[in-house]
């Protein structure tokens, strides 16, 4: 097996600049088109690369309230941003005892929404309440789930034992209550996407899921990303380089409000996979966080600009 180069210590030290001295790129906020709300980190699995290290015993962002979450909201109707959709991430969200609540009222305004979970158990334990949101918003409501491969011994790989049939019970549930679904898969195992896609879709027919896996918004395979390997850094010449638009980056168009541990209030984030660097951190109102985002970190370039993925519904 290949080993890969460390990444080196120079390297994403300063903000504008990198190590050779380039003008490091960055991406201007075009229109916040999804806000991501991370619900709190705890989460009923430890998986063994879970990129905010959730966990049963990791509250270092912790329960955002009802309150909180529609602070922002009014923010996107009073400012008129324009903003269609609301993401709702973890931790696992249905851990979070404002989730419903919250999730309803998002949908009652109009948002259009998608929640990532891993449909086990704490998503069962409101059942009854999320079958009812369901019906009343089948078309604004999205669930991706996470499955992590195609096989169990893929999936139980990264998330532990007795996890896989818990999750397609739980997907099989929502598939037969009507709700649009998502898979979020990861590309850990050495494998073409074709054959990862392939291997998806026979487990979705097997199912019986109405999923299609070779549609990259239905099934999401999300690149790994370690922050300790190296990569180039981005500059502003890479961007004609590798032919890629700065639109269409994530920060273009997205952020994240997290809650940290004994914060006062929550904060804005540039993005979804920055949820402890300081360096990304906006302020607390969708206005601070209007700013040019620099690609001063590992993952701008693993998984953004080289990886071309996004966590957006697509």
């Amino acid at each position: 097996m290949k080993t890969l180069a460390r990444l080196m210590p120079e390297k994403f030290q300063h903000a504008t600049t990198t190590a050779d001295g380039a003008h490091r790129a960055h991406v201007p906020l075009k229109k916040l088109e999804t806000l991501w709300i991370n619900t709190g980190t705890l989460c009923n699995l430890t998986c063994r690369n879970c990129y905010i290290e959730s966990s049963p015993k990791n509250d270092r962002l912790v329960y955002i309230t009802k309150a909180e979450v529609l602070t922002y909201l009014d923010e996107i109707e009073r400012r008129t941003l324009g903003t269609t959709g609301i993401g709702f991430t973890g931790g696992e969200p249905f851990m979070n005892p404002d989730f419903i609540d919250m999730l309803t009222e998002t949908l009652t305004r109009g948002f259009q929404c998608i929640v990532l979970s891993n449909a086990m158990k704490p998503m069962m334990k409101c059942a009854t309440q999320l079958e009812t949101i369901g019906r009343q918003f089948t078309k604004l409501l999205t669930m991706r789930i996470s499955l992590d491969h195609h096989t169990k011994e893929g999936h139980e790989a990264e998330r532990g034992a007795r996890s896989w049939q818990s999750a397609l019970d739980g997907l099989s549930w929502l598939n037969d209550k009507g709700f649009r679904l998502n898979v979020a898969g990861r590309t850990f195992i050495e494998e073409s996407e074709d054959t990862a896609r392939a291997g998806y879709e026979a487990l979705f027919s097997r199912l019986g899921l109405k999923i299609n896996a070779y549609n990259p918004a239905e099934l999401v395979l999300f690149p790994e990303m370690n922050a300790t390997l190296d990569v180039p850094e981005i500059t502003t010449a890479c961007w004609g380089i590798l032919n890629v638009d700065p639109n269409s980056i994530m920060c273009a168009t997205s952020r994240m409000v997290v809650k940290r541990k004994s914060a006062i209030q929550p904060v804005v984030l540039a993005c979804t996979l920055l949820p402890y660097d300081s360096a990304f951190e906006l302020g607390p109102t969708l206005q601070d966080a209007e700013k040019d985002i620099f690609l001063n970190h590992p993952h701008c370039a693993q998984f953004c600009v080289l990886g071309g993925a996004s966590c957006s519904q697509g």
